[in-house]
């Protein structure tokens, strides 16, 4: 299966919606959809339905979809973000569900709201938007917040070079219990080597095309 290619269930509403990020921003496009490749292989090994793996899998697709109402100077900025900065970057989840919302009546749609709201909640409290910890957050947000900060750190932005998987291990496993769940991260460490890499020769020269 081609790396750019989007999941059989996605309506052509909803496509438009990531042609729509495509075009924003390529990096997010295709960092959305390694996420939610990343995130329908935990919620295999979870062992979870099929219905809340496409719930799973959607909620990672979509996560991102807010940063189209992020202005390119920050979304695209070279350097670290300036608390206000920063504070603009936050409201990308809940513009995430404002673009969903009028969807809701489509399939799946309204079960993956809350996974995407709360993808940037951390175990220990201390996330955004609302502060939820532990268990109150929604399962999906918390496989997403696993696969979503390893995607982060295995790939290249401009203010920073990408770290090696082994590198990007050791920072889940830091971090786990206090920002990721800890069952979640330490199934994915076990578990990911055996996947296989996304083949990120593909991206590259998908965006260097459309450039």
């Amino acid at each position: 299966m081609p790396v750019d290619s989007l999941p059989s269930w996605i309506s052509p509403s909803t496509q438009s919606l990531m042609e729509a990020l495509k075009i924003k921003d390529h990096y997010t496009y295709y960092h959305c959809i390694r996420v939610s490749k990343l995130a329908k292989k935990m919620a295999q090994e979870l062992g979870l339905s099929e219905k809340d793996q496409i719930i799973i899998e959607g909620a990672a697709l979509f996560h991102d979809l807010g940063k189209i109402g992020v202005p390119n100077e920050i979304l695209c900025k070279p350097s670290k973000l300036t608390p206000k900065e920063f504070e603009i970057m936050k409201k990308h989840p809940e513009f995430s569900v404002e673009i969903l919302k009028p969807l809701s009546n489509e399939p799946y749609i309204e079960m993956m709201l809350p996974g995407i709201l709360h993808h940037h909640e951390r175990i220990d409290g201390k996330g955004y938007p609302v502060g939820l910890s532990n268990e109150n957050i929604p399962l999906s947000s918390r496989v997403i917040l696993v696969v979503d900060a390893f995607d982060a750190m295995t790939t290249s932005r401009p203010y920073r070079e990408k770290l090696s998987t082994q590198t990007a291990y050791k920072e889940l496993n830091l971090f786990a219990g206090s920002q990721f769940d800890n069952y979640i991260t330490q199934l994915f460490l076990q578990k990911h080597p055996t996947w296989g890499d996304l083949d990120q020769y593909e991206v590259d020269r998908s965006i260097k095309k459309a450039a």
